[in-house]
């Protein structure tokens, strides 16, 4: 009945485990989805957009799909590959939780947006039920009168809606 969150790192280890998207410890194939080197060869660190794409996570209650939401990253390997049918079963089950997009809010491949090449412009997945959630943007690197000259919404309530999955 419990809550499990991954953020870069911490993401990368539940896709290892296969907890996300398989929402259980699976032995690694060599179909299973990774995290592996960002497209361009190099560490990435910076600040993106992301969108809300499912509203199946309870990490996600507090907001709503199609929310957009300005994220630090810094990473050299979050780049998110997974073959047809494994994607097909992630947008199936609305297990795409959130997106890199542009500023209209499309996702898109384009490095500029998506800064590491993940398939899909992937920036966060689910478990099947939701309840465990990986994702490589830093939500939680923000605070007062942080990235004030950068346009978009810093604060995506992720926490909050965590804490009140259990009041």
């Amino acid at each position: 009945d419990g809550l499990m969150l991954g953020i870069c790192n911490g993401f990368q280890a539940l896709v290892k485990l296969g907890l996300v998207p398989y929402g259980d410890i699976v032995d690694a194939t060599p179909d299973a989805p990774t995290l592996t080197f960002n497209t361009i060869g190099r560490h990435q660190s910076r600040l993106v957009r992301t969108r809300v794409a499912s509203s199946l996570s309870p990490w996600l209650s507090a907001c709503t799909p199609g929310d957009t939401y300005t994220v630090a990253i810094s990473h050299g390997e979050g780049r998110f590959v997974a073959n047809d049918d494994v994607l097909a079963k992630l947008i199936a089950g609305g297990q795409i939780a959130t997106q890199y997009v542009d500023a209209n809010g499309t996702p898109s491949m384009d490095l500029d947006v998506n800064p590491n090449g993940s398939v899909a412009a992937i920036e966060g997945i689910t478990s099947p039920d939701g309840r465990v959630f990986g994702k490589m943007g830093h939500v939680e690197r923000r605070g007062d009168g942080l990235y004030a000259n950068v346009p978009g919404e810093k604060f995506m309530p992720i926490f909050e809606s965590g804490v009140a999955y259990f009041a």
